[in-house]
């Protein structure tokens, strides 16, 4: 069992003259970081497999879409998903972000709807930009789920495995799974490392897209099972957590796309 030190969500302050200082957390050099590094590999991509219409001026304005996206379609996604009665009552609180609260089901809708807008704006086959985006996507959850960490936020069940955790926030105080880490892992190391090895010398359209969507959701209805449920977030009498029911829709999405979708047209 291991005692984790309490970690200040508060990276570094910022002093601004004559405001005071700016705090940066965690999680919001987590979302920089994410989109730099997944901005920079997204580059790398289209220059070593192009994509008609798509050049790197695009690709930078492709990223002002995925942006809006990620943020709009997440902090939504959190009110409608798991939140809506608070936010029914407490409609202004929509907008604080700076207290936290995104969804990557809505973020993934988000990025949906956005990089849809973007592909018939410039006339680009929709998998060609999500086969690429696909590629890139688990830099992010990576470093999201380490943040989770830090934070010491969404972790798991109780356990009296070795390596269990007692996190500094959990006011039970008790032996838990890391359940952020177990994800961090799945959704970010094994995804990032299968995706980039079968796109290596090339990208055959819609296989990309369909190994991210399915392997999420795989990987999250997986460590679901371990990962502590919020009360509210847990549909009795289902035995499934509301993180895994919004999984669901991706696994069929995902296994459609990777061996009908795919395979049908790679095979012509």
């Amino acid at each position: 069992m291991i005692h984790l030190p309490v970690f200040d969500p508060v990276a570094l302050n910022i002093p601004i003259p004559y405001v005071g200082d700016l705090p940066i957390r965690w999680y919001a050099l987590a979302y920089i970081g994410g989109f730099l590094l997944g901005h920079r590999y997204l580059l790398h991509l289209v220059a070593k497999h192009p994509v008609q219409n798509l050049t790197k001026e695009r690709v930078e304005n492709l990223f002002i879409y995925i942006v809006l996206g990620v943020i709009l379609g997440g902090r939504f996604g959190f009110v409608l998903f798991y939140h809506l009665p608070y936010f029914i009552q407490h409609p202004l609180h929509i907008f604080y972000t700076w207290q936290g609260g995104m969804s990557f089901h809505g973020g993934i809708l988000g990025v949906t709807i956005a990089g849809l807008l973007f592909c018939w704006k410039h006339k680009i086959h929709p998998a060609d930009v999500g086969d690429r985006l696909a590629i890139v996507v688990p830099i992010g959850l990576l470093l999201g789920r380490i943040a989770n960490f830090i934070n010491g936020e969404l972790w798991g069940r109780p356990t009296d495995l070795p390596w269990a955790m007692v996190f500094p926030t959990d006011p039970t105080q008790l032996p838990r799974h890391p359940s952020q880490l177990y994800e961090a892992g799945l959704e970010g190391v094994l995804l990032l490392t299968v995706l980039w090895f079968i796109s290596r010398k090339t990208i055959r359209r819609w296989q990309p897209m369909g190994i991210f969507i399915l392997g999420y959701g795989l990987a999250r209805f997986t460590v679901e099972f371990v990962r502590q449920p919020e009360e509210h977030l847990y549909l009795e009498g289902f035995y499934l957590t509301s993180g895994q029911w919004l999984s669901v829709p991706m696994l069929l999405v995902g296994t459609y796309i990777l061996f009908i979708k795919a395979r049908k047209t790679n095979l012509k």
